[in-house]
């Protein structure tokens, strides 16, 4: 087993709690089924939010997914000029016998213009 980084954003289209524990959720879970991950295989989460988003805390969406073990922590993201708004970022480390090249990132929604260099996009809109 290797430690790996994976990397992940999602794009809210407004700030209620319900929107983004599914949307955090939604990310998480694609995570997870794109590079074939359980639970148990998480190190660690960062979560990032930008300034936008108050309305809960990005973790809180992993904890009901059951990563009641696994150290989450959230961030504010940092205040960029013209940078996109309503966005949640993740960078999970993991045990995974994936070797770095195939580890899939995943960007959903209008996150999905952020990084289209990396392996994969998605989009669920």
């Amino acid at each position: 087993m290797a430690v790996r980084a994976v990397r992940g954003a999602t794009q809210l289209e407004e700030d209620t709690r319900e929107h983004m524990l599914a949307r955090v959720a939604e990310l998480v879970t694609d995570v997870m089924e794109a590079n074939h991950l359980e639970v148990d295989d998480f190190i660690s989460i960062i979560f990032t939010a930008t300034s936008d988003l108050t309305s809960e805390f990005p973790a809180y969406a992993a904890r009901q997914l059951g990563f009641s073990d696994v150290p989450l922590v959230c961030a504010r993201e940092l205040e960029i000029e013209g940078s996109m708004p309503r966005v949640v970022r993740l960078m999970a480390h993991v045990d995974a016998d994936l070797p770095r090249s195939d580890v899939t990132h995943v960007y959903l929604h209008g996150a999905a213009h952020l990084r289209r260099d990396l392996t994969r996009t998605t989009s669920h809109d």
